[in-house]
């Protein structure tokens, strides 16, 4: 894998700290999100857990995102709450922040090793979704 790094966007960071801070309250809402669109708009969102499986943060985040007619992110992190810091997507954040935006970038990491890098960075020889998918001209 190579170790393409872009700048960090500490003001992202602080977008999901503060409402990991502030609306992650008791189990139900433990981690939160903030993604950077195109235009510069900031998008959060919190996880909504549940023992079924409820969605991550990153998940609940492109949902926000769509319905504040946001399309393409930039730049998307998790942060945990009581002060967790960081936290790296799952596998299955991964694979659909893949699947709706390949060229989102991921910032991961913890203390001073935070780092943005392309979520291909994060998911190598990944299965691409659309591959199971006809092409239109050859159906």
């Amino acid at each position: 894998m190579t170790e393409r790094t872009h700048p960090v966007d500490h003001e992202l960071i602080q977008a999901a700290a503060h409402i990991a801070r502030t609306r992650c309250r008791g189990d139900n809402h433990t981690m939160a999100a903030a993604a950077r669109a195109r235009d510069g708009q900031i998008v959060t969102a919190v996880n909504a857990y549940h023992f079924t499986g409820g969605p991550c943060a990153e998940l609940v985040l492109i949902g926000a995102a769509a319905a504040q007619g946001v399309y393409e992110l930039e730049t998307i992190v998790a942060v945990g709450d009581r002060d967790r810091g960081v936290v790296p997507p799952c596998g299955r954040c991964r694979q659909v922040l893949l699947d709706y935006f390949p060229a989102v970038n991921v910032i991961v990491g913890e203390g001073d090793r935070i780092r943005t890098v392309p979520v291909t960075e994060l998911l190598p020889e990944s299965y691409v979704w659309a591959d199971h998918q006809l092409d239109p001209e050859s159906a």
